[in-house]
């Protein structure tokens, strides 16, 4: 047994600091203070790492290193324990034991011994390094053990980390061909174990399970019809059933007050479907983990939209509100450019379903200007009702609702469908819950009911024509521990995490087959970035500063590059997505409207007609909570809050620092509320040019901001290109994180 000096010199060895600051003298005269005589060895090492954080200070930072070692042990011990091993035994020793040993029990997959022989399994122990434990912070190596190392059924430990990576990447090398398979497993192990990569979290915590949803973000369209919408209902509950989050497109069904065949006033509007969504969200609860999570996205122009604009204020009938459902609006230029220019002017809202009926074509099936004809076409046709608002009061009613709750988001569906690769199949109406997804939609056709006879006994059968039901799959470069300076390693990790997500869309279980469909369809995947600000701090690129715009447009240019040139060589390899043919890929159109103008990349795209594509979508930067702390790094592309602050979960504070905080790079980690978001609009547009979908993007606001500067920030973000506002962040409002979608 470990005794207290050991426990102190453990603590030390992670820390490589000032030794005069971090002195052993120093934590052990602290826990002093705490120690008992026969205390136990566990109660000694949970002191130890108690005593480390409370030394953790701005000017101190490295105390949360010693922390982190003192857990990683703890870490060991528990798992011996767990696992009936030898107090003094490697936990790493004998992976094939350990991997069948799980399987029997049935925490592992049996697939993973079916495709790997013992000798496989040795030669990838072999290739393991334990050494990368060290690589984790305090709170990566806490949320990775509490959330997504394998536990036994009484919720103890039974997984160590270089053991789930390896596990994970096991799993993801699965479709490869036997003899590269054993090669690509060591790579996705590489990228993963080493932190310069991470996946979304259902692939990180059901990679290796025998139940293993993979994928992180689902779509949904909504058909106006009583059967569309609780077909649609089920889809999201099944999808919650197993951890993904969810977005649903609402702007087909008709407004309050429309008729029903024929029937004049008989529609009750969107707001009491809202509601049953979000009492599915509660009643489906992921096991009991956390309530599912949902997105309603509704158009600017939808009559209901004064309604569903206050769904989750605190003012108001109750019975109209929908507090765990997450509103977003589906914006045209149109709406934000008469905003600018003319803000006391009128605004029209209409019923979707009456515009079906008069018209006989769909307003929201267009964009553009081909959209704002057919806008201003209904505006003038005296057998549409219509709702007139003035601009500003809209705008004031969507500044007051993301100043108290957060939302709603935003989606600029211009941007998001003109630079669309795949516009040539069809229409993307909104995003997923974390606004990056931005791919294709329809809503299913539900064409007939028939009933059979089966030895007497009828059945009803129901056939559905699948829509365009979407689903992604999602990882992340982690860029503040990627030297994005070096080409080299940044194509090779980009490749790499390319690879993994296309071998997810074979592996998934699909919890809604319309989503296998369009997944095999699209073979849509989302490489997002996180550790932006990390990234920045390294290289001392300050937030502020113009050079930081062409730092930005170089570093996101070089992924895009990368990405597709992957996905073209994989097609290669194992042919292209069944809608290549007509794509923007396909026509060079990707290449021309981001003036992509370059040797290199026309010889890229020369190679792309010849050899097609995997993937019909290849980038989405999402939020990155979950696994930006485990890699120890900056949420998605945000600023970092603070460089020092508390966090409070469930009764235990944490301290929490800026990435590798040091003299060095003090002044280059600017909190995201002393930063002009204007500045943040900006880089986002700049970023937006390399991402064909889209970004989990925040703003930042104080007291200090004005309704008008708040408005002009939504502007900015039109003009700009950008494609989405995730939340709108204020210091006095708490706002929780997509865990579904984090990568």
């Amino acid at each position: 047994m470990k005794n207290l000096s050991e426990l102190c010199d453990i603590a030390l060895s992670a820390i490589n600091g000032d030794k005069d600051v971090y002195s052993n003298k120093k934590l052990i005269d602290s826990l002093e203070h705490i120690i008992r005589e026969n205390m136990s060895y566990n109660d000694m090492i949970n002191s130890a790492i108690q005593v480390c954080l409370e030394l953790t200070t701005e000017e101190e930072p490295k105390w949360l290193n010693g922390a982190a070692k003192l857990y990683i042990v703890r870490l060991y011990d528990d798992v011996r324990a767990n696992r009936g091993i030898d107090k003094e035994a490697d936990p790493y020793k004998n992976f094939y034991d350990f991997v069948s040993e799980l399987t029997e029990k049935g925490l592992y997959g049996k697939y993973i011994l079916e495709n790997y022989s013992r000798e496989n399994i040795d030669e990838l122990e072999k290739y393991m390094d334990p050494k990368r434990d060290l690589l984790f912070t305090y709170s990566g190596i806490s949320l990775l053990a509490k959330r997504y190392l394998i536990q036994d059924f009484n919720r103890k430990p039974l997984e160590l980390p270089q053991q789930m990576f390896m596990g994970i990447a096991m799993h993801l090398a699965i479709p490869e061909k036997d003899d590269k398979r054993v090669y690509w497993a060591k790579r996705f192990y590489d990228v993963l174990s080493s932190l310069k990569a991470t996946m979304a979290t259902p692939t990180m915590s059901n990679a290796r399970k025998p139940f293993y949803q993979l994928s992180s973000c689902f779509i949904d369209t909504v058909e106006d019809s009583l059967k569309g919408i609780y077909k649609s209902l089920d889809n999201f509950a099944e999808v919650s059933k197993f951890g993904g989050g969810m977005g649903i497109y609402f702007g087909k069904v008709r407004a309050l007050g429309s008729s029903i065949r024929g029937f004049k006033g008989a529609s009750g509007g969107v707001i009491p479907w809202v509601k049953l969504y979000n009492d599915t969200a509660i009643a489906v609860d992921q096991l009991g983990v956390r309530n599912g999570s949902v997105s309603i996205w509704l158009d600017a122009w939808h009559r209901d939209l004064p309604e569903f604009l206050q769904l989750k204020t605190n003012n108001g009938d109750d019975r109209k509100k929908a507090h765990d459902v997450f509103p977003g609006i589906c914006y045209p230029n149109l709406f934000w450019k008469l905003a600018e220019e003319k803000i006391d002017s009128n605004w029209y809202l209409m019923c979707p379903h009456e515009i079906r009926t008069v018209k006989g074509y769909s307003l929201e099936d267009f964009y553009g200007e081909a959209w704002e004809e057919r806008y201003w076409d209904c505006v003038n046709d005296e057998r549409i009702e219509k709702k007139v608002m003035c601009i500003k009061d809209i705008v004031r009613l969507i500044i007051k609702s993301a100043a108290e709750t957060g939302t709603p988001f935003a989606f600029y569906r211009d941007a998001a469908n003109t630079m669309n690769p795949n516009k040539h199949k069809g229409m993307i109406y909104s995003s997923n819950l974390c606004t990056e997804i931005m791919q294709n939609m329809s809503a299913m056709d539900i064409l007939q009911e028939e009933i059979i006879d089966d030895n007497g006994d009828k059945i009803v059968i129901e056939r559905t024509k699948a829509g365009d039901f979407v689903v992604c799959n999602l990882s992340s470069v982690v860029l503040g521990n990627v030297d994005v300076t070096n080409d080299e390693e940044l194509e090779y990790i980009v490749e790499t995490q390319i690879r993994a997500m296309d071998n997810v869309i074979d592996l998934n279980y699909y919890s809604v087959p319309f989503a296998e469909i369009t997944n095999k369809k699209y073979r849509a995947i989302g490489l997002g970035t996180s550790g932006y600000h990390h990234m920045l701090a390294n290289n001392k690129v300050s937030w502020t500063s113009d050079y930081h715009i062409k730092f930005a447009d170089k570093v996101y240019e070089k992924i895009n590059y990368y990405a597709i040139k992957a996905s073209m060589n994989i097609s290669k390899e194992k042919g292209t997505y069944p809608h290549f043919e007509g794509s923007d890929w396909e026509t060079g159109d990707y290449f021309k409207i981001r003036n992509y103008e370059s040797q290199e990349w026309w010889e890229l795209s020369e190679d792309i007609k010849k050899y097609g594509m995997r993937n019909g979508y290849l980038l989405a930067v999402a939020p990155n909570g979950s696994t930006a702390t485990i890699a120890g790094t900056s949420e998605g592309i945000d600023p970092v809050m603070s460089r020092f602050w508390m966090e409070e979960k469930k009764g235990s504070i944490t301290p929490k620092i800026a990435p590798n905080l040091s003299e060095d790079n003090y002044w280059y980690y600017n909190s995201a509320y002393n930063i002009d978001q204007a500045w943040c609009v900006k880089l986002n547009g700049v970023r937006q040019r390399h991402i064909d979908q889209g970004q989990s993007f925040n703003l930042y606001i104080t007291t200090n901001y004005t309704m008008r500067q708040i408005m002009n920030l939504y502007i900015e973000a039109c003009k700009s290109g950008v494609k989405s506002i995730y939340y709108v962040r204020s210091k006095s409002l708490t706002v929780s994180d997509c865990e579904s979608c984090s990568a």
